[in-house]
């Protein structure tokens, strides 16, 4: 709500600069939409390492 608000505010302030904002975020958040999956995948390979590594103490802590 208080960032709807803010938006109200920012629009009337400046109108120019919060419709630039709205034309521009769908195209930066198109712009980073790959790195943001390189990150996921990133994650998903340690958390892959992690496990390999965890594994045998996961192990013997089931013994």
């Amino acid at each position: 709500m208080l960032s709807f608000l803010i938006w109200i505010i920012v629009f009337i302030l400046c109108w120019p600069l919060a419709i630039l904002a709205l034309i521009l975020y769908p195209v930066f958040w198109l712009l980073l939409l790959p790195f943001r999956l390189l990150g996921i995948a990133v994650d998903g390979v340690f958390e892959l390492v992690k496990a390999i590594i965890m594994l045998p103490s996961r192990i013997l802590k089931k013994i």
